[in-house]
């Protein structure tokens, strides 16, 4: 498959400054100083992105976060999209070009919860925010209204756990979950994580250990826990319409196999793409790369179909 000169640059940029910069930087705070920086640098953010900060709440609990849009909203429908950062770094500053540029190919809003990091708020704070900001767009959003759940890399990994919770909760589910490069095993014990080690563009395999350890630290069972690592999760039922996407030769695309694997024996129907020839969560580069701009469009189809298909009537039966 053809690599466009752009990608490459940005693959290349990956490999060669990315990478051993998070290797380097063992302070997780400092690292969320710099990826933010690098955020403001180097991913382009829309002129008429409109980024509102806001707070939801349910019961006790509330979360921060930003909604992201470009003012053309149209269809009934928000994205809740959960950042990466393996639990200890990233924010809705890093994710907010994506995800407004997600939302508004979709017709849709997008909420990004500020949801608490590693290692100054363990598992299961995370998962615990994520689960607070659905059931508030649960109770607030208007009738008719449905959610998307969307993550990526660790935020692709807390979607899936979310979902074990909101079945174990009885709520409602999602319209679509949609993942990138999620990390769904904490123990890295995928096959790929040995066979790309050369290959991946990105993710230091020591930062993964030292972040799921940080992560998973009070966790029962550390990082085998089902709700740190939900590829050993049991779901009840098939989860909704599921889409993944995943670079080909990224340390963690075993986990985004077998968790296509395990799902589609239990009834879920999932699509997954697997893409050679770029980097964990290439989607990020929207509007800077054409692979970019191809993989958030599949997502924004998948997304209107999904959300056509809930709003069209079922045929009446055969007299």
């Amino acid at each position: 498959m053809t690599v466009s000169t752009r990608q490459r640059f940005w693959n290349r940029f990956s490999r060669w400054v990315e990478k051993p910069l998070i290797a380097a930087v063992r302070s997780q705070p400092l690292l969320r100083r710099v990826a933010a920086q690098h955020a403001r640098l180097f991913y382009h953010r829309p002129p008429d992105l409109r980024v509102e900060s806001d707070r939801l709440t349910h019961g006790e609990r509330s979360v921060p976060g930003w909604w992201c849009h470009r003012g053309r909203s149209r269809l009934p429908a928000v994205l809740l999209f959960l950042h990466g950062g393996a639990y200890t770094v990233g924010g809705p500053a890093s994710h907010a070009h994506w995800a407004g540029a997600l939302a508004d190919a979709s017709g849709m809003r997008a909420f990004l919860p500020e949801y608490r990091l590693a290692p100054e708020h363990p598992f299961p704070a995370a998962l615990d925010d994520a689960e607070t900001a659905y059931h508030a767009l649960l109770t607030q959003l208007p009738a008719g209204h449905r959610i998307v759940l969307a993550g990526d890399s660790a935020g692709g990994g807390l979607a899936f756990a979310l979902m074990a919770r909101l079945q174990a909760a009885g709520l409602p589910d999602p319209l679509a979950v949609v993942a990138f490069s999620p990390w769904l095993d904490l123990t890295l014990s995928g096959d790929s994580v040995r066979r790309h080690r050369a290959s991946e563009m990105m993710l230091p395999l020591s930062w993964l250990r030292h972040a799921a350890r940080l992560y998973a630290a009070r966790a029962p069972g550390g990082c085998g826990h089902p709700l740190v690592s939900p590829l050993f999760h049991t779901y009840q039922r098939p989860l909704p319409p599921t889409l993944m996407l995943c670079g080909a030769e990224e340390l963690l695309s075993d986990d985004s196999v077998r968790m296509a694997q395990r799902l589609q024996a239990g009834g879920t129907r999932v699509d997954l793409l697997l893409r050679p020839g770029v980097g964990h969560i290439w989607p990020v580069h929207a509007g800077l790369t054409p692979e970019a701009d191809a993989a958030n469009d599949r997502v924004a189809a998948f997304l209107r179909a999904e959300l056509a298909r809930a709003h069209t009537p079922a045929p009446e039966p055969a007299s």
